[in-house]
């Protein structure tokens, strides 16, 4: 109990021992220039990014480098769910913890990593989640999964999409190594990072609230909007409504 006599917040201060201010600042510009020489990264629509409050950020996923390309493209500290197995690799999972990711076991409804995701909404801060769960082999989109749904439908929260070009090109991406259309011009394009316009889910017109599964499907609608044809998947075959 704390000193009021209400319940202690079991997580605490979820920023606390975390990458921020100034030093946030200070090595996000020195990964943009890296990841400007070493990647060719651009990144579009940052003005769509607001500058503080609770959000939730979307993206479809290529490689395993995507949750820290993201993070430099954000102007704001962004803490991702990151797989389980990560955390426990010396050193990497150190500093996946200081920039803010906690922990997700993609192979069930991770109870734990949702209620902790909502903890981080509910104080103000910026999570990012990829609704497809793993890496596209094929680049395209996959289903969206329900956690992302509930997390937003949870938080009620803004959701911003987030587009991700190019990074499937890049090289040490496992088994989930993209190996299509290897000519050179497409790969000389780089990677290309696009922030959306953030939305909120709206109920559906027959006035109910909207399932997990449709919350997700929505995300992932917009994320699709902004992509190019060939890396829509299921979401370039269906009218979004949009």
């Amino acid at each position: 109990m704390s000193s009021q006599g209400t319940p202690a917040n079991p997580h605490g201060d979820v920023m606390a021992g975390k990458l921020r201010g100034r030093g946030f600042t200070a090595l996000r510009a020195v990964l943009l220039v890296l990841c400007r020489i070493l990647f060719g990264m651009k990144i579009h629509g940052l003005n769509n990014v607001p500058a503080d409050g609770p959000l939730i950020v979307v993206s479809n996923h290529l490689h395993n480098a995507d949750p820290l390309l993201v993070c430099v493209a954000c102007p704001r500290p962004l803490h991702f769910m990151a797989k389980k197995e990560l955390m426990s690799v010396p050193v990497i999972g150190r500093i996946i913890r200081f920039g803010g990711g906690f922990p997700v076991d993609r192979g069930k409804a991770d109870r734990q990593a949702i209620q902790m995701a909502g903890e981080h909404v509910k104080q103000g801060v910026a999570v990012g989640m990829f609704p497809e769960g793993t890496r596209s082999i094929s680049r395209t989109i996959e289903r969206a999964l329900p956690g992302a749904g509930l997390i937003a439908l949870r938080g009620n929260a803004p959701i911003l999409p987030v587009a991700i070009v190019g990074s499937e090109r890049l090289p040490f991406n496992g088994a989930k190594q993209f190996k299509g259309g290897r000519n050179r011009p497409e790969r000389r394009k780089g990677v290309t990072i696009t922030f959306g316009e953030p939305f909120r889910l709206d109920l559906k017109p027959d006035g109910k609230r909207m399932s997990a599964d449709e919350a997700a499907n929505v995300a992932m609608e917009r994320v699709a909007a902004m992509l190019p044809e060939e890396y829509r998947g299921i979401y370039g075959i269906q009218d979004s409504g949009l």
